[in-house]
């Protein structure tokens, strides 16, 4: 006789694990991932050791792409701080969000953006640091900003309250701070968050914190090889007012102040140093007065100043990412001892590239490949398995909808961005995307860029200056990848030339841009 007690006793088993097995999968699937967004303003891949070893070493960011991706084809889709944070925050491009450039626009805090979406989804959200969106930030549990780019030492912040504190020490070290005690003692804990931590750093005039002030003064950097470049076949380049030789102001950038000496920014640099306290103006006084006095003793011209630009430039701004490096370790260590790493997806940005001397610049704001390429790693959470470089074309409206379908919020139709999660995952999807668009507005203004859109395919790029120009320009990024040489206009490349215009057009049609490119007057 079968011992049906028996039978039974283990089928119940099987069948209370079976639920047991079922119920905690499903607590998985529901189980919500964090999401931790650290952008910071003007960083370059190429001041970033996990993109290029040349220059120097950042050792958290670099514990970052370990332990994720690389992407090696990020981009922007308007190079200049407002107009990227804005596409950033509601993953649509300049013409959609409406905020076009820095000197003219306030952002409408009313539309829709992914914090917003999150918080409906049951987020807690918090913002701290550079927003330079004009309005005040809106879909957030939490939010503390600094005034427009903010200060260096002792900056202010503007709170919830509309309240302006002043606040002492280093403005890297200060945003980080909030971060972190926000994650600690400002968040329900119940609850999934999103944070964005946005420095003020690495942006102009690169002042570095005190304790780093003598780094690098060793070194003697390679002048990049188109540091004397002479734009020829290229107007809108020759054009620019960002040139390290012309236009870089020897005190409000290189900080070689004296009383007798004047320069377009001086009142500026001195507002700047006016907020140091006794002992940080002590430590700035040490390092830079020898460096004064023998800068204006040598009295370097021509070239020689030009090189002497150029590698104080590199110094001072290399000073600067250290402290950011060292202040997205602290965010790293924090997540570890907390234990929340493992459900926490790391992202690690700029809000666009920079020029580090090539073609003789500093700045952003063309549509080349040092200001149009970002910087972009991520540690992915557990569950997530690619490691390695990402190399598909994605851009920063891809941010919005990737950080939605991570949180698992359905993402709006009018988004214009790609989610990235596919690319998380290890997938290669057939239909992503073969080309980017690119806009940028603010003409006239600082450093006199002109007004331009284009196309970048993982070949070509097209880009056409209009409003007080019209020019077009064409670079086979293969074969000439520090876009030298136009090749617009020239017979061989007129089939290259139509298909990427045709590409162009649908792009400008796609993401309903009204100044776009008209085919009827290309035929004129």
């Amino acid at each position: 006789m079968k011992n049906t007690s028996l039978f039974y006793s283990v089928a119940g088993f099987a069948a209370l694990s079976a639920v047991a097995s079922s119920c905690q999968q499903k607590q998985e699937e529901q189980k919500k991932y964090n999401i931790v967004y650290i952008m910071t303003d003007d960083h370059t891949a190429q001041m970033m050791s996990c993109y290029d070893t040349r220059y120097m070493e950042t050792p958290n960011l670099d514990r970052i792409a370990a332990d994720g991706v690389r992407f090696t084809n990020s981009f922007v889709a308007n190079s200049l701080s407002g107009p990227s944070r804005a596409c950033m925050i509601t993953g649509k491009h300049s013409c959609a969000n409406k905020f076009y450039d820095n000197t003219t626009c306030v952002f409408d805090s009313a539309q829709q953006t992914f914090p917003k979406l999150l918080q409906k989804a049951g987020y807690q959200t918090a913002l701290v640091g550079k927003w330079h969106l004009e309005s005040l930030p809106t879909g957030f549990n939490y939010w503390e900003i600094v005034p427009g780019q903010g200060d260096y030492y002792n900056p202010d912040f503007i709170t919830q309250n509309n309240d302006t504190v002043h606040r002492h020490g280093y403005i890297t070290n200060l945003i980080t701070d909030d971060a972190i005690d926000w994650m600690e003692n400002g968040r329900d804990k119940s609850k999934p968050f999103c944070l964005l931590i946005h420095h003020k750093a690495i942006h102009r005039n690169w002042m570095a914190d005190t304790c780093h002030l003598n780094l690098y003064e060793d070194k003697t950097f390679p002048l990049p090889e188109t540091f004397f470049d002479d734009y020829e076949g290229r107007p809108a380049a020759a054009a620019q007012e960002m040139s390290i030789v012309k236009d870089m102001d020897m005190i409000y950038d290189l900080k070689m102040l004296r009383p007798d000496k004047q320069s377009r920014l001086k009142t500026m640099y001195e507002r700047f140093l006016g907020r140091m306290d006794e002992a940080q103006r002590a430590a700035w006084d040490k390092f830079y007065g020898p460096v004064i006095e023998d800068f204006y003793k040598k009295n370097p011209q021509g070239k020689e100043l030009a090189e002497w630009k150029f590698q104080r430039y590199m110094r001072d701004y290399m000073k600067t990412v250290k402290s950011l490096d060292e202040n997205v370790g602290r965010v790293l260590d924090y997540l570890k001892e907390k234990g929340l790493l493992d459900n926490t997806l790391v992202v690690y940005t700029s809000d666009q590239g920079f020029y580090m001397g090539e073609h003789g610049w500093f700045d952003k704001r063309f549509m080349y490949e040092e200001s149009m390429h970002t910087p972009l790693i991520m540690r992915l959470p557990a569950g997530f398995d690619r490691r390695g470089d990402v190399t598909e074309l994605v851009q920063n409206i891809d941010y919005a909808p990737t950080f939605l379908e991570l949180a698992g919020v359905e993402v709006p139709s009018d988004i214009h961005g790609q989610s990235m999660l596919p690319l998380l995952r290890g997938e290669h999807p057939k239909d992503w995307r073969k080309a980017l668009y690119y806009h940028f507005y603010e003409y006239p203004a600082e450093h006199m860029v002109k007004r331009h859109y284009g196309v970048r395919t993982d070949r070509y790029k097209l880009i056409h200056f209009y409003n007080d120009i019209d020019v077009w320009e064409l670079y086979d990024l293969q074969n000439d990848p520090q876009e030298l040489h136009n090749l617009y206009g020239q017979k061989e490349y007129e089939a290259v030339v139509a298909d990427l215009k045709q590409q162009l057009l649908q792009l400008q049609e796609q993401y309903n841009d009204p100044v776009r490119f008209s085919p009827d007057r290309d035929k004129e």
